[in-house]
């Protein structure tokens, strides 16, 4: 996979204007994915997502391969989310809470669900509470938290993804978790987001 990726990157770098356009088909939809948990919003989503592509085509010739083409992806989509963010506070990125059943926001809605309406319906409100407390994070603590529980990524890796201290990484995600925690206090038993003793 890596390998592809170099392989892209260079075709690119060497002027294939084909290659360009397989990277965003091989790219376009985890970038999406993530934009939408960001942001809640479809228009926003491809908005950012367009932004990050735009981005990359003009950086790509100094991408020296350092990190993962994914990883120096993401962080072109964080540092626009977070810089759109400070920019548009009275419009801003929209978190909206959501009960459409295909929503890429709705991890909490599981198979487990899908035969029992009821259980669904719960699910889907709990999912709606989840969105709205996200939308109270402020955005780098949105952003390290939906890559930590929503993408798996290590610590390590969010902080290179975001150009931060893995202290740093630490701390926002603590104070995501603490804020959470306050917001959702009557889920906590089914987050999985009790009080660490």
């Amino acid at each position: 996979m890596e390998s592809h990726e170099q392989g892209l990157v260079q075709r690119v770098q060497e002027g294939d204007s084909e290659a360009f356009k397989e990277l965003v088909e091989y790219s376009q939809a985890r970038l999406f994915q993530l934009a939408m948990e960001l942001t809640g919003d479809w228009d926003d989503a491809e908005e950012l997502s367009q932004q990050v592509f735009i981005k990359a085509y003009h950086g790509l010739s100094h991408f020296r391969g350092e990190a993962k083409l994914m990883s120096w992806l993401y962080r072109i989509m964080m540092n626009t989310y977070i810089d759109a963010s400070r920019k548009e506070r009275t419009r801003g990125w929209r978190m909206r809470a959501t009960t459409d059943e295909d929503s890429p926001l709705e991890p909490f809605v599981t198979e487990a669900h899908t035969d029992n309406p009821e259980a669904r319906t719960a699910a889907h409100q709990i999912q709606d509470h989840i969105n709205e407390a996200l939308q109270a994070l402020a955005p780098q603590q949105r952003s390290v938290f939906i890559m930590r529980h929503y993408h798996d990524l290590s610590l390590k890796e969010i902080a290179r993804i975001m150009g931060l201290s893995v202290g740093t990484v630490k701390s926002q995600l603590f104070r995501a978790i603490r804020r959470l925690q306050k917001e959702l206090h009557f889920y906590r038993a089914e987050l999985g987001l009790e009080e660490q003793s």
